[in-house]
């Protein structure tokens, strides 16, 4: 078991941690401390709201990210639907013409 300390809001905070998470820890604490730090104006003098709100906004990224790789993972986009379609019917299109330039059989 290893402990980091992390400064998060301008205060130390010392946590456990497995031994080799150190820096990933440390990295988390950073994200939080810099979220933080984006709450500029709205800040309050009450630690544990500015965290709560610090979490709140990192939860919310979280989310997106999740959704909009779900979205990914999901199958092909529209845009991609549609240029498949057109590959099909380029093909189509292309045997097509290529039919037409055959010579007519002999009667």
């Amino acid at each position: 078991m290893s402990e980091v300390t992390l400064s998060v809001g301008g205060k130390h905070y010392t946590v456990a941690c497995a031994a080799g998470q150190e820096a990933h820890i440390t990295k988390l604490g950073s994200m939080i401390d810099a979220k933080i730090a984006s709450l500029n104006g709205s800040r309050t003098n009450y630690d544990a709201q500015n965290l709560l709100f610090a979490a709140l906004f990192l939860a919310d990224e979280l989310i997106e990210a999740r959704s909009e790789t779900l979205e990914q993972a999901s199958g092909p986009s529209a845009e991609e639907k549609a240029a498949m379609a057109l590959e099909k019917v380029a093909e189509r299109i292309e045997k097509l013409s290529q039919k037409l330039e055959e010579p007519l059989p002999a009667s």
